[in-house]
């Protein structure tokens, strides 16, 4: 009686089919935010469980950290336990926990002891984004995490030759092994025997700019031209301006508006004449020279 109440509290054995192992990953890594659950199917003897099959939850209850098997869920298990593996037993259920490690929270627990309350039935946990597992089981009345796990290969013990596959081939062509060396060393010589090409670009792109500047400004901004205006060289009085326009001398009776009368440009000379021909003007107090102008 002794003998059997050890036996009881030992954990079970667990044999892991390594292509079942393949499928839960696949299954968990589907999806990185919510969990997903399904189904271990296999045989038992003793306290040893072995893992042949697994059957993934189908519209299984998703809610954030957490996932709940549904009517819908159970319907697609029986259905394909019951076509495909009609010989073999539930042994357990596996399920993920993204971003989550590996344990069994309140609900996963609740779930283990009310479907999977079986002394040989197991629960695998997996984390997809660590790649972190574990298996937990009965020992006893308590559920505890494994300490060891057994991974089977069903194709172990074949010969190295059976698989009748060859060698895979990769064909390349000798211009995919030598990517173009030739045509880079042709243009790098190119380029360093007529560095005078560069030069002629650069100061041509330039020209081209400044012109372009220049005949954009013309058009875009208002146009300053100079007016010459000439005075009598004896009174400093306006005679007249020569238009910008037409060239022609234009006299004029008054000063314009904007030209101030003590800034008066210096005396020039009236078109047509010399500066040799203009008379100073006279000066105060110089009798003769009152007598000259009255003359003149």
């Amino acid at each position: 009686m002794k003998r059997k109440d050890d036996m009881a509290v030992q954990p079970p054995k667990v044999l892991m089919d390594a292509d079942v192992l393949r499928q839960i990953r696949q299954h968990a890594r589907s999806s990185n935010k919510a969990e997903v659950c399904g189904i271990l199917i296999g045989s038992e003897s003793g306290r040893q469980v072995e893992v042949e099959a697994c059957i993934a939850g189908v519209n299984a209850a998703q809610g954030g950290a957490h996932v709940t098997f549904t009517q819908d869920t159970w319907e697609h298990i029986y259905k394909i336990k019951d076509a495909e593996y009609p010989d073999h037993r539930m042994v357990g259920w596996y399920h993920s926990h993204p971003g989550f490690g590996v344990f069994l929270s309140d609900h996963d627990t609740f779930i283990h002891q009310n479907f999977f309350s079986s002394p040989l039935q197991v629960a695998w946990v997996y984390d997809p984004h660590s790649d972190e597992e574990g298996c937990f089981g009965w020992v006893g009345k308590r559920l505890e995490r494994l300490p060891e796990i057994a991974i089977t290969d069903r194709r172990g013990g074949e010969l190295a030759n059976e698989s009748g596959k060859a060698e895979p081939v990769r064909f390349s062509s000798e211009e995919e092994e030598e990517p173009d060396p030739p045509l880079v060393i042709a243009k790098s010589e190119q380029e360093s025997a007529a560095p005078w090409m560069n030069w002629t670009v650069t100061i041509l792109s330039y020209l081209f700019t400044a012109v372009l500047g220049f005949v954009a400004s013309w058009y875009l901004f208002p146009q300053v031209l100079p007016v010459p205006y000439f005075f009598d060289g004896r009174t400093g009085q306006l005679i007249g301006h020569l238009d910008p326009h037409t060239g022609q001398v234009v006299l004029d009776t008054q000063p314009p508006p904007n030209l101030e009368p003590g800034k008066l440009l210096p005396p020039a000379a009236v078109p047509g004449s010399s500066p040799d021909q203009t008379a100073p003007a006279p000066t105060p107090g110089n009798k003769d020279d009152k007598g000259k102008h009255a003359e003149r």
